[in-house]
């Protein structure tokens, strides 16, 4: 029987790094999208979507089977119950890029931001794409100190989110009015990745140690916003 479990835990956990090598290009992509109005960079992400959701509800029904089947306890519990969280928040990640490179579809072959907020955009962007590579180190390698990294590293993320709304409520603000409604929504879209990121990375505390770093509900639990 624990033959049986350890290769059905080794198939979720393949389609776990799946999911999140998607997601990963989905981040890419739909950055590549924004800030070079490149549309089938975008249509990719879309398309793409759809086999992140469908490795979800894999990942989430092959837990399921495996609490029913095998009653897992102690650590092994804590990998099954942990692994379905992490299914569910690489899921939103990859509605978040989708919502980035949607946005960007339908402003083509205009940007949906102004010239004054690309700079901004491509360091969020680039931040971004950094957390992307560490996130499918860190689950490939259930790595902790690459986990406890992405989580410090947020708050440069949450700082450079702020300057979106310093942005938005310049008076010398001179993009349009759908422009203003971009920015606010990307740049929130952006923020709430690095979110997902640093709660998959508590995850990953949690599976390595059976230490919950934060002792609070993370920023993806509490909201019901992707």
């Amino acid at each position: 029987m624990r033959v049986i479990f350890n290769e059905e835990l080794k198939a979720v956990a393949d389609d776990l790094d799946h999911m999140v090598k998607g997601v990963r290009r989905a981040i890419n992509g739909a950055g590549d999208a924004l800030l070079n109005q490149n549309l089938e960079a975008a249509q990719a992400v879309i398309d793409g979507d759809i086999e992140i959701d469908a490795l979800e509800a894999s990942v989430v029904d092959q837990c399921v089977k495996l609490l029913a089947k095998q009653n897992p306890v102690a650590t092994d519990l804590r990998v099954v119950v942990s692994t379905m969280r992490l299914a569910t928040t690489f899921e939103r990640m990859g509605d978040l890029a989708r919502h980035i490179a949607e946005a960007a579809r339908r402003t083509y072959p205009a940007s949906p931001l102004p010239a004054e907020a690309q700079p901004l955009f491509a360091e969020m962007q680039a931040f971004l794409n950094d957390v992307a590579d560490q996130t499918v180190a860190m689950l490939s390698d259930r790595d902790t100190k690459t986990a406890e990294q992405i989580i410090i590293n947020d708050d440069k993320l949450d700082e450079l989110h702020k300057k979106t709304f310093e942005l938005a409520q310049s008076e010398n603000w001179a993009g349009t009015n759908q422009q203003l409604i971009d920015v606010v929504l990307i740049g929130r879209f952006m923020e709430r990745l690095g979110d997902h990121a640093v709660s998959a990375a508590r995850r990953v505390v949690y599976i390595v140690s059976g230490f919950d770093p934060s002792k609070e509900p993370t920023r993806d639990e509490d909201t019901d916003i992707a």
